[in-house]
Formats: C-alpha cells, structure tokens, sequence
C-alpha cells in the first residue's frame, strides 16, 4: 500500500535503522522504545494484522523475533525479552501493518507487563472454551 509507511520503510523507500533483511521481512529499531534495542519486525508484504497473515510469514516474523531478541540478549547483556504483537486499536495497534515489537528486557526495569492476570473458574473456562474451540476446528 503506497500511503502506509511500514511498507515504505519495509521497501527501503523511508531510511530506518535496520538490523536485518531479507526477502520476507526488515528489522528496525524502533523510533520511540521502550528499551534500548526495542526493533519491530515488519513483513514486506502489506497485512493489516495478523488475521489476514498467511501462516508460514507469521511463523517467519516470530522466529525472526527470536533471533533478534538472542542477539538484544547477547550483545547487551539483557536478560530476556517480550514479543509483542498488537490486531486492532483496542489492542493497542496505532500503525495498522503488521508488526512485531521486541522489547529487550531487565530484572526490574520498570517497563510494565501487557496485563494483570485476572482470575476464572472452571465452569467459565469452559463455557470460554465452548464458544471458541468449534471457530478453531474448521
């Protein structure tokens, strides 16, 4: 899409700080991070979010994620990282491209988690599970 700007950044038509390359997805560090290293993963294929990515290019951004949180790890001394991945505004997309944020993270680094677990039962996992479980079988 001409007028989206990870697809522009993805082409190399918008200059970025790229860490990686090659035929399916470009790597940059992200211009607001929340860590030193923050990259996002950006598909060069346009895909709004991830359910309208085909399987196997999902698979290649998550594995790519991988490596690129093993080097955050290894080059500055992080001791793990988040990938993150948001579909919609609610979920807190603002750049409707597919992409995958890693975010290098610290023992006490005051970045805050993605959510505070909540509490169920098992009689509502199961009901949870009865609505979803028949969509996911076809």
């Amino acid at each position: 899409m001409e007028n989206c700007i990870f697809c522009r950044i993805a082409a190399g038509e918008i200059p970025s700080a790229t860490l990686f390359e090659d035929d399916r997805v470009r790597v940059i560090l992200d211009l607001g991070p929340a860590a030193p290293g923050h990259a996002l993963v950006l598909p060069k294929e346009h895909h709004k979010d991830a359910t309208e990515m085909p399987e196997d290019l999902l698979g290649h951004a998550m594995a790519v994620g991988a490596r690129v949180g093993a080097a955050q790890m290894k080059a500055m001394g992080y001791e793990g990282f988040n990938l993150v991945q948001n579909n919609g505004e609610p979920a807190g997309q603002s750049v409707f491209h597919f992409h995958l944020h890693v975010i290098p993270r610290r023992t006490g680094d005051g970045v805050l988690g993605l959510w505070r677990p909540g509490e169920s039962t098992p009689e509502g996992l199961a009901q949870t599970a009865a609505c979803l479980k028949p969509l996911l079988e076809a």
